[in-house]
């Protein structure tokens, strides 16, 4: 993989009915339905809204046989009404309703944790090399009557495996991680192979973008080893609704696009799935522009590894480097506005040529420099044009404005040899990530420990952009392990206090610094068993000052106490009308009615003492 140009990853084509996924196809935009798939006129209608937002592929939950068999009339009515977009169905615990959707929708998508494997119980069990045979085996003698059947109706696959749903036999030999991830899917693509069967898409799905990145890079490697090269489907799942789902999709996805990774995307919010394809289509353009970029000269640090969570080790200067959290700079040097979010306080304000004389006491100023004064709380910034001066400055922290172009040998001499000096890194190039990449490198490999601040430049009005590119540029190089900081930097009409909001929102996608509740929330299917929206919405009210707490919100268990394991707590619907209580792993109260459920989590919290209550 070249880390510095972008190139779409090579693979086969996969055809599904009217589109053809792949690397030498556009990428795919979906999303999947929320309505009951056994309701006809409903199920139609929401794929007509679908389509008119511009989805490619749509899927529909068939948690059963009927659902699968109804399948078909919403098939048949599309088609009668001219739609010819392509249908998935999507399977878990279900291998009978797997063999009927095969007959009728393009794609199925199965999930190697429940296709045959029982449901998780996280049960600590222990599987003798015969046993763990044996249930291979097993897996055989329901997958392969299940890929004649798609041969023979010229069916795609998706082979869908979801951190949250590994199963205990996989969690017994691997654990809870990406090698289990790749592991779980590689076992039925090495069956679909042996069985000549080609028209197979992939996709490795997580909360946590960190470990979903990992995962993917780490399946491409594994398939790159055994010389097979399946077309990849991207997503976050349960990214949540509002800017904190657009900004963890944009982080998790846009890394992996930036990569040259994926052929279809899917971002998952906890909204009307119409909502979700503008987003998508936004994330993929977005990357997109990259194409055809000048070329990136760099040199990749031999001990860089893609499939690591370490980030880059640094020297401390005074608060960022080193073991401090990442920082954030607030760029005002274009506005007079020193308005301050209280929830989102940043590290730093900068102001360009001078302090204006409403700056907010007890702020961090930085200031160009010579226009710098020596004072308690203000730093200077120089340009590489005026770093000569760094030499006769007494600040504790000096900041440098540089970009990869301007890094040579004796800037890098400079660069090294001051111990006070933080680099705002700038990019002004058509695949900004891919430079920001490189200049890393460079330093890796000159054995440079300066602390480096992430800074990148908009013209956006409309915030939703802003979180998108945002997401894809920063998100990017943070979980690379790179960057102690971030300068979202906008010329628009955003509210300077919403920028400081993203920023801190941005950190939180990419794992790095938390700084307010986090909400693992799915995005509804025919699967949730009440109200997701409303439901979100009423525990983010009573529950959004725990801002050291992770909740997850999940409509059914298919996915919930899993991804919940990297949640504190988890409300997950249980049946209509009835909510199970989670903490981390454990279910600790089960159907409880939904009328008493926020209260009795409060009381969960509470008792394990992790409740505040609110300022007022």
């Amino acid at each position: 993989m070249d880390f510095f140009n972008y190139k779409r990853r090579p693979t086969v084509d996969v055809p599904v009915g009217s589109i053809t996924m792949g690397g030498n196809f556009p990428v795919v935009v979906q999303t999947m339905t929320n309505t009951d798939t056994r309701d006809t006129e409903g199920s139609v209608a929401q794929c007509e809204r679908i389509i008119a937002a511009g989805a490619d592929l749509i899927r529909l939950t068939t948690q059963g046989v009927r659902e699968a068999d109804n399948l078909r009339n919403i098939h048949r009515e599309l088609r009668e009404k001219g739609y010819d977009t392509p249908l998935s169905a999507d399977i878990h615990f279900n291998p009978r309703a797997a063999l009927v959707a095969a007959t009728v929708a393009e794609k199925v998508r199965i999930n190697p944790g429940n296709f045959v494997d029982k449901q998780k119980t996280f049960a600590e069990l222990e599987y003798t090399e015969e046993e763990y045979a044996r249930e291979m085996d097993k897996i055989r003698a329901q997958v392969v009557p299940f890929l004649n059947v798609c041969k023979e109706h010229g069916t795609a696959v998706r082979i869908g495996v979801n951190h949250g749903s590994l199963s205990d036999r996989i969690m017994s030999r691997y654990g809870d991680t990406p090698e289990g991830m790749v592991e779980s899917c590689m076992e039925y693509l090495r069956i679909a192979v042996e069985e000549g069967f080609n028209d197979i898409v992939i996709s490795m799905k997580a909360s946590n973008t960190l470990l979903m990145t990992k995962a993917v890079r780490l399946l491409v490697d594994r398939m790159d080893q055994e010389d097979i090269h399946f077309p990849l489907h991207l997503g976050v799942t349960e990214a949540g609704d509002g800017e904190d789902g657009r900004m963890k999709s944009a982080v998790g996805i846009g890394a992996l696009l930036s990569d040259g990774l994926g052929d279809t995307i899917r971002v998952s919010l906890s909204e009307d799935p119409e909502a979700e394809v503008p987003v998508a289509r936004k994330l993929v353009n977005y990357v997109m522009q990259r194409q055809g970029h000048s070329a990136i000269e760099g040199t990749t640090y031999p001990g860089f590894s893609p499939f690591s969570t370490d980030r880059r080790e640094t020297e401390a200067v005074w608060n960022i480097g080193g073991e401090h959290l990442p920082v954030v700079i607030s760029d005002r040097s274009h506005i007079n506005d020193m308005t301050i979010n209280p929830h989102f306080i940043p590290d730093y304000i900068y102001v360009g040529s001078s302090v204006p004389e409403n700056f907010p006491k007890g702020m961090k100023s930085i200031v160009d420099f010579p226009a710098w004064e020596e004072r308690i709380d203000n730093f200077p910034l120089f340009t590489v044009n005026n770093m000569t001066g760094m030499g006769g400055c007494n600040a504790p922290v000096k900041f440098l404005r540089i970009s990869y172009p301007e890094l040579n040998e004796v800037v890098l001499a400079q660069i090294k040899a001051d111990k006070k000096v933080v680099l705002i890194l700038t990019t002004d190039h058509q695949n900004g990530v891919g430079e920001q990449r490189a200049f890393f490198h460079a330093l890796l490999n000159a054995d440079c420990r300066v602390p480096v601040v992430l800074q990148r430049s908009y013209s956006e009005n409309d915030p939703e952009d802003i979180m998108i590119k945002g997401g894809v540029d920063f998100g990017t190089v943070l979980l690379d392990g790179f960057g102690n900081g971030i300068m979202l930097s906008n010329e628009g009409s955003i509210a300077i206090t919403d920028l400081d909001n993203y920023a801190f929102g941005l950190l939180q996608a990419a794992r790095v610094r938390t700084s307010k509740a986090e909400f693992i929330s799915c995005p509804s299917c025919g699967r949730t068993l009440f109200d997701l929206q409303t439901t979100v919405a009423l525990v983010k009210k009573h529950f959004s000052h725990l801002k050291h707490l992770k909740i997850g919100v999940m409509g059914c268990i298919v996915n919930g106490p899993g991804e919940m394991a990297d949640a504190d707590y988890g409300y997950v619907g249980a049946e209509h009308g009835k909510i199970s209580l989670y903490r981390r792993k454990e279910l600790v109260e089960k159907n409880i009615p939904q009328a008493e459920a926020v209260e009795h989590l409060i009381q969960l919290i509470k008792d394990h003492g992790d409740w505040t209550d609110p300022e007022e």
